[in-house]
């Protein structure tokens, strides 16, 4: 693929910035007071570019997918955990399910390449590219066709959602193993530092993983071009591709996204390392308790909007998170101005 063609814009605007940050610092409050909340919607507003940017409409894609490394019994869960857990979460009965609802924001779950056959309905996209992607301890786990497939699908979601504000998460056995070793490829990581427990490996089922997940990055450093795209085609997963596709739809239509744990921050790191400005359109929603997320974090710069201790997945960290920033924007759109409430706004 070509993703070259994919630049984002820029969200930096130096005049639009200040009349952002004017707006914060004339509302009926002392300056800086709202702390972080400042941050998130001066962010915000410099992502959709205006002054009078509004959240009305939220939603949080779960994509999901199997993965073929799963061969190598190195997750204490069967693959068919995953098409089980898909159910559940369009039946209502999966934390994200009940959290979204809570929240008062949308959910959808994508079906990307999971082991089983659903019926398109209110709730569930199919956008099947294979029933699992390859075992990558032995060969690549997509085809250029299938990464490709697979990004525009996200692309296009994140493009016809008609949101104001994008939230990604992700569920698939297999699926920390795919993204420990995007991880290691791409930033030239040992395994030993990002593979985790994931699903509950622990004690000699983890060691596995690790010498497992090891094995499959030599092999293919062998042959990797070097591109993070690449990176993505020989070790990622359909549901990852798919979210670093939603990452460009979204940043590309002006969309902030937000960026759920450790699998959701593999998809982000090919996404701005195909396009840097990407960046910019991000808002890393916790630090996961998965090893290495927070290492990854601190490398990249990165301040998560919360830390508690989570590694679900699913998106229940974006959900928590986009909720904050929700009240950022209320707060930035809703509170009176000083001159608009007749306070003064003059030191004794």
């Amino acid at each position: 693929m070509d993703y070259k063609k994919w630049a984002v814009s820029a969200v930096r605007d130096a005049s639009l910035e200040r009349e952002i940050v004017n707006r914060l610092n004339n509302l009926t409050k002392p300056v800086g007071s709202l702390g972080r909340l400042e941050e998130f919607a001066l962010r915000y507003c410099l992502c959709r570019g205006r002054v009078e940017a509004e959240i009305s409409r939220m939603k949080v894609f779960t994509f999901a997918g199997d993965h073929g490394i799963t061969e190598e019994k190195i997750t204490p869960y069967p693959s068919e955990v995953t098409y089980q857990m898909v159910l559940n979460m369009v039946n209502g009965g999966a934390a994200i399910s009940v959290m979204c609802k809570k929240a008062g924001i949308d959910c959808a779950v994508v079906d990307m390449g999971v082991k089983g056959t659903f019926h398109e309905q209110p709730g569930l996209f199919i956008r099947k590219i294979a029933p699992g992607t390859k075992n990558f301890l032995k060969e690549p786990a997509m085809t250029e066709k299938e990464s490709t497939k697979a990004f525009h699908a996200g692309y296009d979601l994140a493009t016809e959602s008609e949101c104001d504000l994008l939230g990604i998460g992700e569920m698939g056995i297999g699926n920390t193993s795919s993204a420990s070793a995007l991880y290691s490829l791409i930033l030239d990581v040992d395994p030993a530092e990002t593979v985790g427990i994931g699903t509950g490996s622990k004690g000699l089922l983890l060691e596995k993983k690790k010498q497992v997940i090891r094995d499959a990055v030599q092999f293919h450093k062998k042959a990797w071009n070097g591109s993070p795209w690449d990176a993505l085609r020989r070790v990622g997963g359909f549901e990852i591709a798919g979210m670093a596709g939603m990452i460009f739809g979204g940043a590309r239509s002006g969309i902030p996204v937000v960026v759920d744990g450790f699998v959701a921050s593999a998809a982000a790191l090919v996404a701005m390392r195909l396009e840097p400005e990407i960046k910019s359109y991000l808002f890393f929603a916790h630090a996961s308790a998965e090893q290495y997320h927070e290492a990854f974090l601190k490398r990249e710069g990165i301040r998560p909007v919360l830390s508690l201790d989570m590694r679900l997945g699913e998106g229940t960290g974006s959900v928590l998170a986009m909720q904050i920033i929700a009240q950022a924007m209320e707060c930035y759109n809703r509170m009176a101005t000083f001159q608009s409430a007749g306070v003064s706004d003059k030191k004794e």
